[in-house]
């Protein structure tokens, strides 16, 4: 679907028919306060919420250590065998999106509507079991707009369902690596982390991407050819919230260009050097458009769908729609920064009349063409479908690891204790 055509569906008043507060200032407090949640009344009161924190903090926790334990276990692989190093750090990768999906799906079960365009079509299907199934590249870069904190797991479970949660790697702010336990394991992961200071992140980005190109033998290794890797970036820098709302307009006056409606501005140059250095080793750039059922238009997501609300209060988004583009790196401009700045906005606009689009209607433009229920596909184009794990056992991989060296210290313990009896 084209720009045009998205523009002409608009079938209900834009954003100057809002209450004036949510037109100005963006206030979704005060037009909470009068609406109510969009996803209803708080489900569990003070004493339920602070044990469900416990819990929640307790999975993440034990997960957490647990999994940088098991890393530390791991890390002599890399002087012994690399291939088996890698192989082994995305075994815990895999873990970590299996404890960050678990624990959507305990706390915040969540449904999903999923769309796309028809140039991805037979990518994505719906298993008997309802589960969704995706069949994205091994290699690829993926790019979306950014709303809640939440939005990396939901996109980390979106390469759970290609199989390729071990192989996701994500540009972070560099703060987030002096996180307790967190930050060494993500480390472990290869993810990259910058400090929004070009000269210093340029040297290290390039560093990061030339180990993105490189090829292991052995287990996990992908099918063919490079290392399998999934680069996902947020070329907005931060979520969506009145206050960057309102930096992102101050910039767009600046730059004498139209804002955008539903997003912020897109940031060029780490995306452009990302695809200039992996030019010929990824052949698409995947794009994902983000959207949260009962966010007002003019409001912003975040104000709704806190971390408290999500997973502690029990309202979670009543649906998280996404719709999927790809876009051929080898037609994208990567000679020249402003061409690309300019296919980037032209991209971000696109997906700015998406989202028009959906607050308008409550759907994203889908491929009827696609329709086939015996994949589990609507007449529409739509898949639905929840976030959930394909298998239970599969939260036995984060665990397995360390209490099979605890069992094998216990029994080495026993066999030094029954030796020093018979001594």
């Amino acid at each position: 679907m084209t720009t045009e055509n998205l523009r002409a569906r608009k079938t209900q008043p834009d954003s100057t028919s809002l209450p004036k507060d949510v037109q100005v200032n963006g206030s979704g407090a005060s037009l909470l306060a009068r609406t109510g949640h969009p996803a209803g009344k708080v489900k569990h009161g003070t004493a339920i919420q602070v044990l469900r924190g416990l819990l929640l903090a307790t999975w993440l926790n034990a997960c957490a250590v647990t999994i940088m334990t098991t890393q530390v276990i791991g890390s002599p692989l890399y002087w012994y065998n690399r291939d088996y190093y890698y192989a082994y750090m995305a075994l815990t990768k895999q873990s970590f999106g299996i404890c960050g999906t678990a624990g959507t799906r305990w706390f915040a079960p969540t449904p999903v509507r999923v769309s796309w365009d028809k140039d991805l079509k037979g990518q994505l299907w719906k298993s008997p079991s309802g589960r969704l199934e995706t069949a994205f590249p091994e290699r690829l870069v993926y790019v979306a707009n950014h709303q809640v904190y939440t939005e990396w797991l939901y996109l980390w479970w979106i390469a759970y369902t290609s199989r390729m949660h071990g192989h996701i790697y994500i540009i972070l702010k560099e703060s987030l690596k002096y996180v307790p336990v967190l930050g060494p394991g993500m480390m472990f992961y290869g993810f990259i982390f910058m400090a929004r200071k070009w000269t210093s992140d340029k040297p290290r980005l390039q560093h990061r991407l030339e180990k993105l190109k490189t090829r292991h033998s052995g287990p996990m290794s992908g099918s063919a050819g490079l290392d399998p890797m999934w680069l996902l970036i947020f070329p907005e820098g931060t979520n969506l919230s009145a206050n960057t709302k309102k930096a992102s307009k101050r910039w767009a006056d600046k730059q004498g260009i139209e804002d955008l409606r539903h997003c912020l501005l897109p940031r060029s140059t780490g995306l452009f050097f990302c695809l200039q250095q992996l030019k010929g080793t990824v052949d698409w750039v995947y794009d994902c458009t983000m959207a949260y059922e009962g966010t007002p238009k003019g409001g912003f997501a975040p104000d709704f769908f806190t971390i408290r609300s999500t997973y502690l209060q029990g309202r979670p988004p009543k649906c998280v729609n996404m719709h999927w583009r790809r876009f051929a790196v080898s037609e994208i401009p990567l000679e020249d920064a402003k061409e690309f700045e300019e296919w980037l906005l032209a991209r971000w606009r696109e997906k700015d009349d998406l989202l028009e689009l959906w607050y308008n209607t409550g759907r994203f433009p889908a491929d009827a063409e696609s329709a086939d229920d015996k994949k589990g596909v609507s007449p529409e184009g739509y898949i639905e479908t929840e976030i959930t794990l394909n298998n239970w056992t599969e939260v036995g991989q984060i665990f397995v690891v360390l209490a099979t060296v605890a069992l094998l210290v216990n029994v080495v313990l026993k066999f030094i204790g029954i030796f020093v009896k018979l001594s």
